[in-house]
């Protein structure tokens, strides 16, 4: 079992991070740290637990420790908040651990893997080129991946021209406390920061080639339009896409379920299936499907052919799972599969 630290244990990625990992079949939480507010209490004294699973019994009585690079662990899993995260995890990496970050700080660094594993898992040969004693992997934004991992089996068979997407994003995307419930109730805020410009920069980049030392960027056109949602979990993304070759609604549906690139490898956390595609008219919902695939599955349904190479679909994840701790978990599992071909 490999020892594991959750940096940001206390916040609800945190709380996911510490689900999943409880009983993970070869991960063992060892620590648990978080705002100095929380150091030295007990977990369950320090957290809001709002999951509706009940706190694992084995963190319960564990004491959260302050995010400092002083821990007996194997990995650090962060779930630390973006604007504190940067350098937090540089004093980590530079301590000679490896970090697998939710946070935005360094995902457009030239030399870090920006990785959903199903998507651009060569992209993890980019740590071979960090000159620190540890490393850092990332995963993208929550609404990111939904898309990405959408559009990876359709620019795979027939190439992407342009993409445009509306997302509807939910309110636990903004952490807690969140949205104030006067703003979101009875209402749809058209303005997440930084969500657009993460959509749009982040997906090239993991589509994009792997060129040495860095990633060329792919060089579709994709532009989009972010909203907060009064939805407690799961991000819907509307989206338009066109292709470079024309197709098929029945070859793209086709694309979608045959997209299964990690099925060898028995991983825990890997859906059987990434991509589901549900044929009703109204699916999928965030409440009848953000759970599929134990919550890594994405859902995709309303497939409409526009023209030979012009689509549209909606597409839904599960923003805290899939969306965030989860593609961090995977991101770990690969690496630690593919650990002695990586050192």
């Amino acid at each position: 079992m490999k020892k594991i630290a959750i940096l940001g244990a206390t916040g609800l990625v945190g709380q996911r991070f510490v689900e999943f990992l409880s009983n993970h079949p070869f991960f063992e939480i060892s620590v648990l740290a978080a705002s100095d507010n929380s150091a030295g209490k007990r977990y369950s004294q320090a957290v809001q637990w709002h999951l509706d699973t009940p706190i694992p019994d084995k963190v319960c009585q564990m004491q959260v420790q302050k995010c400092e690079p002083n821990f007996d662990c194997d990995y650090v899993f962060s779930a630390l908040p973006s604007d504190i995260a940067g350098p937090i995890e540089d004093e980590f990496v530079k301590s000679g651990y490896i970090v697998f970050s939710n946070a935005a700080s360094h995902r457009m660094d030239e030399n870090v893997p920006l990785m959903i594993p199903e998507v651009n898992l060569d992209h993890l040969n980019l740590i071979d080129h960090q000159k620190t004693p540890g490393k850092i992997i990332t995963n993208p934004n929550c609404s990111t991946i939904g898309l990405v991992m959408a559009l990876k089996p359709i620019m795979d068979r027939f190439g992407i021209q342009q993409v445009h997407v509306v997302t509807m994003q939910a309110i636990s995307g903004a952490g807690y406390p969140g949205v104030a419930s006067l703003d979101i109730l009875d209402n749809v805020i058209p303005y997440i920061k930084n969500e657009e410009e993460k959509i749009m920069t982040e997906s090239r980049k993991i589509l994009g080639n792997l060129k040495n030392d860095h990633v060329e960027f792919a060089d579709f056109d994709i532009q989009a339009q972010c909203n907060r949602v009064p939805v407690q979990d799961g991000h819907m993304l509307s989206v338009f896409v066109e292709t470079c070759q024309k197709a098929t609604v029945e070859d793209i549906i086709k694309a979608f379920e045959e997209f299964r690139p990690l099925k060898d490898l028995n991983l825990p956390t890997a859906p059987e299936r990434p991509l589901i595609y549900l044929p009703e008219q109204r699916s999928p919902q965030p409440k009848l499907h953000r759970n599929l695939g134990n919550g890594m599955s994405v859902s995709i349904g309303r497939l409409v052919q526009i023209s030979e190479k012009r689509f549209r679909f909606v597409a839904l994840v599960h923003n805290t799972i899939r969306g965030a701790a989860g593609c961090a978990i995977l991101n770990g599992e690969v690496y630690e599969f593919l650990r002695e071909d990586l050192e």
